[in-house]
């Protein structure tokens, strides 16, 4: 499979020639933070840990992914509107009537898995020229959006709908939805096995994840795991998946080839945000309830914590530079971490809550 590269006009077209006329002058690494409710997206240099801009126009926006390419990013939204009512504002660079008709069928019967749990309601998902920060598409999925996944290869994104028990797989080509599946109770988070042949989507209402083939779109497994399982980490080789159970205070590490849970760590209290070092030797884990981080060394299972507070919540490595960035449920900030000694180099103020980062990939 291709990356993205297909468009259906010649707007298009020359979106990509503006894309790659500004990739220079775009600061790096950026890490992209959606702010849920305030409705828009801060732009943060990593380098410099500060602000350089914000995209404005993203409803609830909470699910966050760049492309590999590094060209767009999906943004998700919870805000859900009857399928019947008005379509958001016309994106820029669309013609009207293009516009209309993408937006004229919201049962989408060229889905390949209805959803018989829809009940008419819809949300957004939202495209974003990362090279002027513009919405170039808006696609409606089934119920509202909490989590955003793409596929290494750049050409499917697969959002979480927390409701309506299952995921919409948006085919970035074509920027239409070709799947609707179901996976279990409370869809959460979804992650791309490195080799993009699997898709698994933690289940938060039955402690499962699904495993879903992504050459047919089905589910091959459901895999037992602890206790309200949201958010998930592969490692880099494909061979393990991450869990954070957030009800049972514990980490599942399964093994992806059987679906076997090889080691459970312990951790205590509610959690939220988990992610792997750029050297892929530590995991961290955001201990929400009991406000501190923790690493845990992958090789020998030892951990270490740092007091953070309040309420550490999303969390990711930004590659290059040697920092977490974890925001706050409690506070409009982002620590920001040595992932070496796990010291507080400082923090962002970001007017709101940080959901999914979204980091940069060399645009």
């Amino acid at each position: 499979m291709k990356a993205i590269s297909v468009f259906r006009s010649t707007a298009w077209a020359g979106a990509v020639t503006l894309a790659l006329g500004m990739q220079a002058a775009l600061a790096e690494p950026l890490v992209y933070v959606p702010l849920g409710s305030e409705g828009k997206i801060v732009v943060v240099d990593a380098a410099k840990d500060q602000i350089i801009d914000t995209i404005g126009g993203v409803a609830a926006v909470h699910g966050l992914a760049e492309t590999p390419d590094g060209r767009f990013l999906i943004a998700g939204s919870l805000k859900e509107r009857d399928a019947g009512s008005s379509v958001p504002e016309k994106p820029s660079g669309m013609a009207e009537g293009e516009h209309a008709a993408h937006h004229a069928d919201t049962k989408m019967p060229n889905s390949k898995k209805a959803d018989s749990k829809i009940d008419g309601a819809v949300s957004t998902v939202s495209v974003i020229r990362v090279a002027d920060r513009s919405i170039v598409r808006r696609i409606d999925v089934p119920g509202a959006v909490h989590h955003v996944a793409v596929s290494p290869d750049g050409r499917f994104a697969v959002v979480t709908r927390l409701n309506a028990g299952g995921v919409s797989v948006i085919d970035l080509t074509s920027y239409e939805v070709t799947a609707n599946l179901l996976t279990r109770s409370s869809p959460n988070y979804a992650v791309f096995s490195p080799d993009g042949g699997r898709v698994y989507v933690s289940n938060a209402g039955n402690d499962t994840v699904s495993e879903v083939d992504t050459g047919q779109w089905v589910v091959r497994r459901n895999i037992l795991v602890g206790s309200s399982p949201e958010h998930m980490a592969p490692s880099p080789d494909g061979q393990r998946l991450y869990v954070a159970n957030v009800d049972d205070g514990t980490v599942s590490e399964v093994a992806t080839e059987n679906g076997s849970t090889v080691r459970t760590f312990d951790i205590g209290g509610s959690l939220h945000g988990i992610d792997i070092s750029e050297n892929d030797s530590t995991l961290f884990v955001s201990a929400r309830e009991q406000d501190k981080l923790v690493a845990i060394n992958l090789s020998t299972a030892k951990t270490r914590e740092v007091p953070l507070a309040p309420a550490p919540y999303h969390l990711a490595s930004v590659d290059g530079t040697g920092k977490l960035y974890i925001s706050s449920a409690g506070q409009p900030n982002i620590w920001v971490i040595d992932q070496k000694n796990l010291a507080v180099l400082g923090k962002i103020s970001i007017g709101g809550r940080g959901h999914q980062m979204a980091l940069s990939s060399g645009s």
